[in-house]
């Protein structure tokens, strides 16, 4: 099979996971107008190309936070990759080592820090959840430095969880035999078997606050990445409060609907942020054919080289 784009992964997807947990992957909250717009916010940008510019030679390295990578392309955190991938996170990680970017390693991951770090070399941030429990935001703080984790991002728009009609429909649990490696022997009762709203609710400290950001500051010298900004007021508090980078995004349109894709969000938070830190955006992104390579070369294991669909 030759695949051409990053979105005929989705519906490969479709076909060959279970039909729980590729809504659980593809599903956004409510009436999913957000996710929507996701997408189609990059269908109403078109280029106005110039012409006879010598392009015999690209450059797309930039750097982030100091670290240089190949180019302005990173791997956003998401949970639980091995309902997807038998190994993992793990896969991802030697993907965006081998593609010479960063990889966002969550919280709810079901391969741990240290298993993500003995991968190999790589440049690696640690999503970060604020727990009710700040002794097991503290634990997950150390277990990334000790694992050479060189940021942590900050998720601030997950106090409460969105209302994922998909999931409710389903009855969605996370498969018995997973585990949500970096925390569940610090929270086993909250952990074992449970689904997403009752781990949220009874984990996730819904009076987080700008407050918050200060303390995480206390408790560690990596920079902190906040996620989940969509305006040009929460930029200038993030800033004030010591962020070092801002990342624009709705949380995959898994949280609230009826907000503005993360795309028609940046300018105005870039605007706000007048340089002070960077700012970067995920959401609705699927039109990189590079990335389709990547996954290809470095996700599959060779013994699944052969049944690539399937795999993925």
């Amino acid at each position: 099979m030759i695949i051409t784009n990053i979105a005929e992964y989705e519906a490969i997807a479709k076909e060959k996971l279970p039909k729980m947990i590729y809504d659980h992957f593809a599903s956004g909250a409510d009436d999913q107008w957000t996710l929507k717009e996701n997408r189609n916010a990059f269908s109403r940008i078109m280029f106005r190309p110039r012409v006879l510019i010598d392009v015999s030679k690209i450059d797309m390295t930039t750097t982030v936070l100091g670290f240089k990578i190949s180019m302005p392309i990173m791997i956003a955190p998401t949970s639980m990759h091995k309902m997807a991938h038998p190994e993992g996170e793990c896969a991802t990680a030697r993907a965006a080592s081998a593609a010479g970017t960063i990889m966002t390693l969550a919280t709810g991951a079901s391969s741990s820090v240290e298993e993500v770090a003995s991968t190999g070399p790589g440049i690696r941030f640690f999503q970060l959840y604020m727990f009710k429990d700040r002794n097991i935001v503290t634990q997950l703080v150390r277990k990334a430095e000790n694992a050479g984790f060189k940021a942590i991002v900050l998720t601030v728009d997950t106090a409460v969880i969105g209302h994922r009609e998909a999931n409710i429909k389903n009855r969605f649990t996370f498969p018995p035999h997973l585990r949500f490696k970096n925390y569940e022997a610090m929270a086993p009762k909250r952990t074992k078997n449970s689904n997403p709203a009752s781990i949220v609710k009874g984990l996730y400290d819904q009076s987080l606050d700008w407050k918050d950001v200060k303390w995480l500051q206390t408790i560690t010298s990596l920079p902190i990445i906040l996620k989940g900004v969509l305006t040009a007021e929460d930029t200038r508090l993030a800033i004030q409060a010591g962020a070092a980078g801002i990342i624009v995004s709705n949380h995959g349109a898994r949280q609230l609907d009826y907000v503005p894709a993360t795309f028609m969000a940046l300018e105005e938070v870039v605007q706000a942020a007048e340089g002070r830190v960077p700012v970067f955006m995920d959401g609705g992104v699927r039109g990189c054919p590079s990335l389709k390579d990547i996954i290809r070369d470095h996700v599959v294991t060779e013994r699944d080289r052969p049944r690539i669909a399937p795999r993925l």
